[in-house]
């Protein structure tokens, strides 16, 4: 039996492992998929990796490989081109890879790691016929900087999330015609300095509160219809523009992968599409923990990072601690006005030793606003924030003295200020 094991050899696998190993772990276990460690990072070869985490400006890879390092100077075991299938209630831990075979594994902790996916044109059914040409931006970036091959020479973007932006910026250095970027919001979903080093920097136009209402082809696309669309979401008909273009590629959202986190009864947030968690990311099950984008979407990966390092350490805490003590008082967090979600979405005040960190994203842009954050009738804090936007992660630090006040839950909302 395992003292840990981390599903996922990505980001937030990696910072988990080494901190419980920090934390006095010494029988640990990193399962990943893949072929070798690293997860997204090693097909995000741009720079801007690692500005919070390591005060250095780096490449996806370069930000992953000093985590590989810092994992091979610890004893943390890893076991690669293995498939997780199956997480049991009982920390049971099946899994099928080339060189092992199909194996069940113990622990006594569990942290879960898993990342994120991307939505596929089937997810929002865009109408049309099916030629090839349609790719997802992440697909499309590991063909591109991974595998060395182009995917078009015509293209055009639907959705304007960070990995869309990031890949109009590729596809033009690469030498394609990057004809537009399309957004059925009426903002960016991504961050505003991609916006402006993604886009401006390289006329690329932004068409917001548009959408691709028809793809059109036979072999390969040919065209793609854009309307614009009203406030309800519905395509307004006579502002079609017709793009003749090779290519189409979608960042149209991600999905946190938590097939295993449902198979194993642990309670899921509908909000984040993550897994319900505490203030240490544990999860409704004991002893298994939760970080990094399988959990909820992040922005940056220094964010990650942070969170896993808590989940790591808290893993620890749990395994030479021995069980937790019965009775503790939960604080449910809520979202409120202006907020689609929270996370964590469980405070236990108790196990908190000064700040508690959360963390929440805006369902609207916001300018001159306030977070407040109440329980019941009364508001026990308020943070003032310039700008708030859907596509840039919050995070404010409750103090332990404030979460003592509250009773039974907290609520976090926005109130913009008038001028």
């Amino acid at each position: 039996m395992y003292d840990l094991i981390v599903i996922g050899g990505g980001p937030a696998g990696l910072a988990a492992a080494c901190a419980a190993w920090e934390g006095g772990l010494r029988s640990i276990l990193i399962v990943e998929r893949d072929k070798e460690l690293g997860g997204i990072l090693n097909q995000c070869i741009h720079n801007g990796f690692g500005l919070h985490h390591f005060k250095d400006e780096l490449t996806g890879p370069e930000y992953a490989g000093r985590f590989v390092k810092l994992l091979g100077e610890t004893g943390v075991e890893v076991r690669l081109d293995t498939m997780v299938l199956e997480v049991t209630g009982q920390r049971q831990v099946h899994m099928v890879g080339k060189s092992t075979g199909y194996r069940v594994d113990e622990a006594q902790s569990i942290v879960l790691a898993m990342g994120c996916r991307e939505r596929t044109r089937g997810a929002i059914a865009i109408p049309g016929s099916r030629p090839a040409g349609v790719f997802t931006a992440g697909a499309a970036q590991r063909y591109v900087n991974m595998e060395g091959w182009m995917p078009g020479k015509r293209v055009v973007i639907l959705g304007s999330g960070d990995i869309g932006l990031i890949m109009a910026r590729r596809m033009t250095l690469e030498g394609a015609k990057v004809l537009a970027c399309v957004e059925v919001m009426p903002y960016s979903g991504g961050l505003n300095r991609n916006i402006v080093q993604c886009l401006h920097d390289y006329d690329i136009p932004l068409y917001l509160s548009h959408t691709v209402t028809d793809i059109r082809g036979k072999d390969r696309v040919e065209q793609v219809v854009v309307s614009e669309v009203d406030a309800s979401r519905n395509p307004v008909p006579g502002t079609e523009m017709v793009f003749d273009c090779d290519t189409l590629l979608l960042s149209v959202g991600l999905i946190p992968e938590n097939e295993l986190t449902r198979q194993a009864g642990i309670a899921i947030d509908r909000r984040t599409n993550g897994a319900v968690v505490y203030e240490n990311m544990e999860t409704s099950l004991p002893g298994v923990f939760a970080c990094g984008n399988v959990c909820h979407v992040h922005d940056l990966v220094d964010f990650v990072t942070a969170e896993s390092q808590k989940a790591g350490a808290a893993a620890a805490a749990c395994v030479l601690g021995g069980a937790a003590s019965a009775g503790e008082a939960v604080l449910e967090v809520k979202n409120g006005d202006g907020v689609t979600y929270t996370v964590p979405q469980r405070i236990r005040p108790q196990r908190v030793d000064k700040l508690c960190g959360l963390f929440f994203r805006v369902n609207r842009v916001c300018r001159d606003s306030e977070i407040l954050v109440t329980s019941g009738d009364a508001q026990i804090a308020r943070f003032k924030r310039e700008h708030l936007a859907p596509g840039e992660m919050e995070r404010i630090d409750l103090p332990r003295a404030l979460l003592d006040r509250a009773e039974g839950e907290l609520t976090v909302s926005i109130r913009e200020v008038e001028q």
